[in-house]
């Protein structure tokens, strides 16, 4: 579903934007039922830094999370055969929402950094039968709503000359609309990292990144009228989502001090790919409790509607459940056949364990 240019901006961008809103409404039901489930924020990290490397749209890198999702909830999957089909699903994705041009080689995908630390080899062969098992398993329709189709329709109505900061107005709207959009990208990532955002519609998950933008930024009203005229939804619905995010936010800018902090009082060391960042081993992957769906046990967050500038006072604990799901259906153990030569090395392959577009968006 390649849109060209700026859709959003169009003369069809309503027809559009309401099409997108009546597909979600049919989108697979997402279990949580995956055995591998407590791997699956390493591929979505491993999915990111190989979009980032090609410079792939938003659109492109959520759909691959999305189908390595739906994908990982309905079959048992081996380790190795993970990269095989996370990357497949990034090639699927990227065939979908990209011009040709920019789709990664099978080439240039085996000469990445990140492919020689994980001893990983792609064939033409693989590629094209993994390819396949995902176009069967969801039946050659990849025309899937994120929440990263809905953002570029809000960010236009993000932020208005009438809105308040700290309870008096702008003095520097352009400014302002930068933040806005750097914030709201960085929400937007951070809906990846945690399955348990599919608990909520697309669009949902996109207001939700423009009015935790909005509260972190302290404009006010943190939602106004006219947001919730064009999306349909309130405060009220969205506050469970906004939750789920500032948390995250709160963590990451802890970690970051907390990094800032040891970097200071240290010497610099030697890391691994990627740089950027606190990085994070498969092994403490495999390590972590097997997290089910619904992980995360979140104490009440004060946020006010009207964009204070101590946005959250909270002591969060999160807790994961080791049980499976009541009536829950058990996954199929794939059997396809693997070309991938794939060696996984003593020092795993480490992913950032922080996006790198959260550094823009705070002066740390």
């Amino acid at each position: 579903m390649e849109l060209e240019g700026q859709w959003w901006k169009g003369e069809l961008a309503e027809d559009i934007y309401h099409a997108l809103r009546y597909k979600e409404l049919r989108l697979p039901v997402y279990k949580g039922q995956s055995p591998q489930l407590s791997l699956r924020r390493y591929f979505a990290d491993l999915i990111a830094i190989v979009s980032n490397r090609f410079n792939l749209c938003p659109a492109a890198r959520h759909l691959a999370v999305y189908l390595l999702d739906l994908f990982m909830d309905g079959y048992d999957i081996s380790v190795q055969q993970l990269h095989m089909v996370a990357l497949s699903c990034l090639l699927l994705a990227s065939k979908f929402e990209e011009r040709e041009d920019r789709v990664p080689k099978l080439e240039t995908l085996n000469s990445l950094g990140c492919m020689s630390s994980m001893n990983l080899v792609l064939s033409k062969q693989g590629l094209l039968h993994m390819e396949l098992l995902l176009l069967e398993t969801f039946q050659w329709n990849l025309y899937l709503p994120t929440a990263a189709h809905f953002i570029e329709y809000y960010h236009p109505f993000a932020v208005n000359e009438s809105d308040l900061h700290d309870g008096w107005p702008m003095t520097c709207m352009e400014k302002t609309v930068v933040y806005m959009s750097k914030y709201a990208d960085y929400f937007l990532e951070v809906s990846l990292q945690d399955h348990a955002f599919l608990l909520f519609v697309p669009s949902l998950v996109a207001a939700a990144c423009v009015a935790s933008s909005r509260v972190i930024l302290r404009l006010s009203p943190a939602w106004p009228p006219r947001l919730q005229c064009l999306t349909a939804y309130s405060w009220e619905q969205m506050l469970p989502c906004v939750e789920r995010l500032l948390l995250a936010h709160d963590s990451d800018v802890k970690e970051a001090n907390k990094q800032k902090c040891q970097q200071s009082s240290a010497p610099s060391a030697q890391v691994a790919y990627p740089i950027q960042g606190q990085s994070v081993t498969l092994h403490q992957y495999v390590q972590r409790p097997n997290s089910q769906y619904i992980q995360q046990s979140c104490q009440p967050v004060v946020v006010s509607a009207q964009g204070n500038a101590t946005y959250l006072t909270h002591t969060a604990s999160m807790q994961a459940s080791t049980a499976p799901p009541h009536g829950l259906v058990q996954p199929h153990t794939i059997s396809a056949p693997m070309d991938a030569k794939v060696n996984m090395p003593n020092r795993a392959y480490q992913v950032n364990a922080l996006y790198p577009c959260t550094a823009p968006c705070f002066d740390r």
